[in-house]
């Protein structure tokens, strides 16, 4: 599997998937914001600003996944110094932290209409803040420490850190009286969004999925592209 990432021909493959994923993004976008912008219903409390959660809640889902990804990896990696873990972690970092941004951001604006305040520090969007920072530090480690070994085990560290507070932010609206609602989506239990609403957030999410992918695969690609001009440098 490693020596596939390390293959010259990782190039070939690399354009390959962003040219098909070129090809259906904006004919799944388009599909994807005429179902969350028109032909979803409003909320019958909050209306039309419902809406904004087509955006704030898949990019709250990819923040968190992209840091558990990343996270496991660091660890993956601290232990068996696999190259190629360090160029898909740092391609990941930036990716999640765009997304954690999003959701924080389009979380407040929510927050105005329905809770009457841009701004609360109840324990979910405290505990999202301090995601952001986790990723912060991790890229700022990576692009300030020089030595790549010492950066990749500090970078670890405080990945392995940051893991613990992934389940703080998913049960933090059970564990502490909050403003945010509860989970509206549940795999073990019974879901309470209508699918009127659910059809247009999954294919949002799907989209930002194929968004992340794209990105994912240019950073990777450009990474690839440094660690051998620093080998070609060397010789």
């Amino acid at each position: 599997m490693f020596n596939f990432f390390s293959n010259s021909n990782v190039f070939v493959w690399i354009e390959k998937l962003i040219n098909f994923i070129h090809s259906i993004f904006f004919a799944l976008l388009l599909a994807a914001l005429s179902f969350a912008l028109i032909l979803s219903p409003p909320d019958y409390l909050q209306g039309d600003s419902v809406r904004i959660m087509y955006v704030h809640v898949p990019a709250a889902w990819i923040g968190l996944a992209s840091f558990t990804c990343l996270a496991l990896l660091s660890i993956l990696n601290f232990i068996f110094k696999i190259k190629n873990l360090t160029l898909i972690i740092k391609s990941i970092a930036p990716i999640g932290l765009i997304f954690t941004c999003i959701a924080i951001v389009t979380g407040s604006i929510w927050g105005q209409p329905t809770w009457g305040t841009f701004w609360a520090w109840d324990a979910r969007i405290t505990s999202m803040v301090i995601l952001a920072l986790f990723y912060f530090i991790i890229i700022t480690i990576q692009k300030l420490i020089s030595e790549e070994d010492k950066a990749n085990k500090i970078s670890s560290i405080v990945a392995a850190i940051g893991l613990i507070n992934i389940p703080i932010i998913k049960y933090s609206v059970e564990w502490w009286n909050t403003l945010h609602q509860p989970a509206s989506i549940k795999i073990t239990g019974e879901s309470t969004i209508h699918t009127s609403m659910l059809m247009p957030l999954l294919l949002m999410f799907f989209v930002f999925i194929l968004y992340c992918a794209l990105i994912f695969l240019m950073k990777y690609k450009t990474e690839i592209i440094r660690i051998k001009r620093k080998s070609l440098k060397r010789l």
